[in-house]
């Protein structure tokens, strides 16, 4: 009799368990989408060669060499003056400035750049370049004493022999050197793949011998295993190389060459004739979803409309192109924008990279300390690409005595455009204190625990978190 008795009080016991469970309310939160234009990490316009709030006069060459003190002027704001806010600041610079003396390199620069970047909220994406054309904007001195005074071989873009093995002992040496220092911060957004060509932009690649080309290469592949590279497509034995040993985005100049050297060209241009055809034939179409597709402009945009005389249709065609090569973010130059353009930059700017829109969200209304807080959620990405980078999805719990934050395992970097569902559940500390919270969610810095991304609904708090309804736990 006793084994009965017992049985029955562990079936009693879980009827009201289950009961328990199966009565307990939960809410569900449907946000209202806003329309805004949301500036948010890793994607969207670039600053070029300054910061948000410097207004520099636009600078569209290699910078040779720089001086800090033009981004340390006292400033009332970090907005831009008919240029779009950003939160990448890109930043290209000659070999010659950052290694002055063999072996002694300009960390100093680097340093303050990255810090100058966090102070504007944004992060630093950066392309060091072995030379340009021009005989002031050579490789370092000291290099140029080691090889001589020729500047004719192979290809018109090179001004020094890439074959000659200190070419890329040297190049190299520097490359690991930054890569060991600076892989992985938190402020560098992403390090552009430059190895050969006027600003490193890639002229010649195809003549390089395999042994050569794999030097330089790996010099980036082998030091940088945390920042995002990014490669100019340019060589299909170069890209093939580089997509066997890593997960890369690519870059491409010229966005918006509809005719800017047709004329020369026999009606050749990058939008009709480059573009599509390389991105296919060099099997580069679905690198998007793990790796960013970042543009550069053709001059920029106020060229494309005082001197080709682009009309309206031409730009929603440039705009409309890009997306659906899956943009993250496009370097206008710091150029300002034409006035009668704004419409369609804010367009772009909502599609360009992620945007994520919280459909629906439900969650228990009640829970004791040390309660599971198992929700769903359907999130909807409006975007045309992924967030690259790790930042956690969080519940933030407050009230005016606690707060407590509750990080997910949520990655976001799956998040592709189109419908996702995130279903999880977090645990509410054993010593949370009674009483009601407002339910918040925010995703979050990974160092701070700050909230880091701006999603397209209402209910944003001034830190940056969104509230979503009462919670009791009781």
């Amino acid at each position: 009799m006793k084994s009965v008795h017992i049985l029955f009080s562990v079936l009693i016991l879980n009827a009201v368990f289950l009961n328990d469970i199966t009565a307990q309310k939960h809410i569900t939160i449907r946000p209202v989408e806003i329309d805004d234009v949301l500036v948010n990490p890793g994607m969207g316009f670039t600053t070029f060669q300054m910061f948000n709030g410097d207004n520099l006069p636009p600078n569209m060459d290699v910078l040779t060499n720089p001086s800090i003190e033009d981004y340390q002027n006292p400033k009332e704001n970090f907005e831009n003056i008919g240029y779009p806010n950003t939160s990448i600041a890109y930043f290209r610079i000659l070999w010659q400035f950052i290694e002055p003396r063999e072996g002694e390199y300009r960390w100093d620069y680097i340093d303050k750049l990255l810090e100058i970047a966090h102070q504007r909220k944004q992060t630093l994406m950066l392309r060091i370049a072995p030379y340009k054309g021009q005989p002031e904007k050579d490789v370092p001195s000291w290099y140029r004493a080691y090889v001589g005074s020729n500047r004719e071989f192979a290809d018109r873009k090179w001004v020094v022999d890439p074959e000659d093995p200190r070419y890329a002992y040297y190049f190299g040496n520097m490359l690991r050197a930054l890569g060991a220092r600076y892989d992985g911060h938190p402020n560098l957004e992403s390090v552009d793949l430059s190895i050969v060509g006027w600003a490193g932009e890639g002229g010649g690649t195809e003549l390089l011998s395999d042994d050569t080309m794999k030097k330089l290469l790996d010099a980036y592949l082998e030091s940088f295993r945390k920042t995002p590279l990014t490669v100019l497509i340019h060589g299909k034995k170069a890209t093939e190389y580089i997509k066997s040993k890593a997960v890369v985005g690519w870059r491409q100049d010229c966005l918006g060459d509809l005719d800017f050297w047709a004329a020369e060209q026999d009606g050749w241009t990058h939008m009709y004739d480059y573009y599509p055809q390389t991105i296919i034939n060099y099997g580069m179409q679905d690198a998007w979803k793990k790796s960013p597709v970042t543009f550069e402009s053709c001059a920029d945009m106020m060229r494309w409309k005082n001197k080709h005389g682009y009309e309206i249709k031409d730009v929603n065609y440039i705009i409309d192109q890009s997306l659906k090569w899956h943009i993250s973010s496009f370097n206008n130059k710091s150029g300002k924008i034409p006035e009668e353009w704004w419409p369609l930059v804010q367009r772009w700017q909502k599609k360009m990279g992620y945007r994520f829109v919280l459909r629906k969200f439900t969650y228990p209304e009640k829970l004791k300390p040390g309660g599971k807080l198992s929700f769903t959620s359907w999130w909807e990405n409006k975007g045309v690409a992924p967030c690259y980078k790790r930042y956690p999805l969080a519940i933030r719990l407050k009230s005016k005595q606690n707060t407590q934050i509750l990080i997910t395992e949520a990655d976001i970097g799956n998040w592709l455009p189109g419908d996702n569902l995130y279903d999880d559940a977090v645990f509410i500390p054993m010593d949370m204190t009674v009483g009601e919270y407002e339910l918040q969610i925010g995703i979050v810095d990974p160092l701070t625990n700050k909230a880091k991304i701006k999603l397209a609904i209402e209910g944003k708090t001034p830190d940056g978190w969104y509230n979503l309804g009462k919670m009791i736990i009781q």
